[in-house]
């Protein structure tokens, strides 16, 4: 049973958002499933899991000091194709691809978003 039903980051600038997110997704097969008005955008694969929007607040969207969103590759590929269009698009490396210590096949990339927000491409498949 997976312990998560989705998760929300803050933008802000929704539409460069958007399109950060609708290429650098798709690296690792979600698309952009809806929006809401011109506050937020849901991407997924087959029902929204992650969300991008404005604070409800109002107050500027900051990146969380320690956070990171893991997001599953399915392959090395995946995830070297993930960091190659996150920072074609103006992300950040905070972290290039290559084997990480969890595991004998962990292997990930660390970019940040247009945002600040850090996002990690994980898989654990084989070399």
């Amino acid at each position: 049973m997976s312990m998560f039903t989705h998760v929300v980051i803050g933008t802000n600038d929704l539409p460069k958002a958007q399109t950060f997110y609708d290429a650098v997704l798709a690296t690792l097969g979600a698309k952009r499933l809806m929006d809401i008005e011109d506050r937020a955008s849901l991407w997924g694969g087959n029902a929204p899991q992650f969300m991008v929007t404005k604070p409800a607040n109002g107050q500027p969207a900051t990146a969380a000091n320690g956070g990171t969103v893991g997001l599953a590759a399915s392959s090395r590929d995946a995830v070297h194709a993930f960091h190659k269009k996150a920072l074609e698009l103006g992300g950040s490396c905070e972290g290039a691809p290559g084997p990480r210590a969890f595991g004998p096949t962990a292997y990930a990339a660390y970019v940040r978003d247009l945002d600040g927000n850090k996002l990690c491409a994980f898989c654990f498949a084989p070399g």
